[in-house]
């Protein structure tokens, strides 16, 4: 489903794209516990006008994330794609070099429409080795580094040494997670985007 979190989708204000899987869908909260809607609150707050289209979906792989990019970059022209995908390529052991090149196709078609990237990193647990584990999170430096995007290493840095910010699957964040993991993002991305928060 898709979020436009200020209810309309408004052509001609600055739209920030979430495209993500169940961690920024918000499994398990209502839509507007999620951190996304909460930095539009945030980024509003702060006197920008800017409305952030949610297009996450639980259970995503980067694979099928790429299959539906094209159409949901043609409905939603963004001035901003933050792409958060790879959690389930993880979980699943698919082979990181394919998960590499698919974000990286998703990545040129955002930057062939003049869309600038924020490539947010994951990082899993060793249970399919220490090769694994480490080859995953390097993925994402990689691509930062290609691409020249900004970048937040890992989405759940603020929250991952505390088990009560998780909800019982131990997998995804609960309510109260949700503004330590936006306001992760919103640091990096005042940092490194500034010149689209001015």
């Amino acid at each position: 489903m898709l979020i436009a979190s200020s209810g309309v989708y408004a052509a001609k204000t600055p739209t920030i794209l979430v495209f993500g899987d169940s961690l920024s869908a918000g499994y398990g909260l209502k839509a507007e516990q999620a951190w996304p809607r909460l930095l539009q609150t945030e980024l509003q707050r702060r006197g920008k006008s800017v409305q952030i289209i949610n297009a996450s979906v639980s259970g995503e792989t980067t694979a099928g994330g790429l299959t539906r990019f094209a159409a949901i970059q043609n409905q939603y022209p963004a001035q901003l794609l933050i792409l958060a995908l790879g959690a389930n390529d993880g979980l699943r052991g698919l082979p990181t070099q394919t998960m590499q090149n698919n974000l990286a196709k998703i990545i040129r078609s955002a930057q062939s429409k003049g869309t600038a990237v924020h490539l947010v990193g994951m990082q899993i647990p060793p249970n399919f080795g220490p090769q694994y584990t480490s080859a995953f999170a390097a993925s994402y430096q990689k691509l930062a580094k290609e691409f020249q995007l900004s970048f937040t290493p890992f989405l759940l840095a603020p929250i991952i040494n505390n088990n009560a910010l998780f909800q019982a699957d131990q997998l995804h964040p609960t309510a109260p997670a949700q503004k330590l993991i936006m306001q992760g993002v919103l640091q990096d991305l005042l940092k490194q985007q500034a010149a689209l928060f001015k």
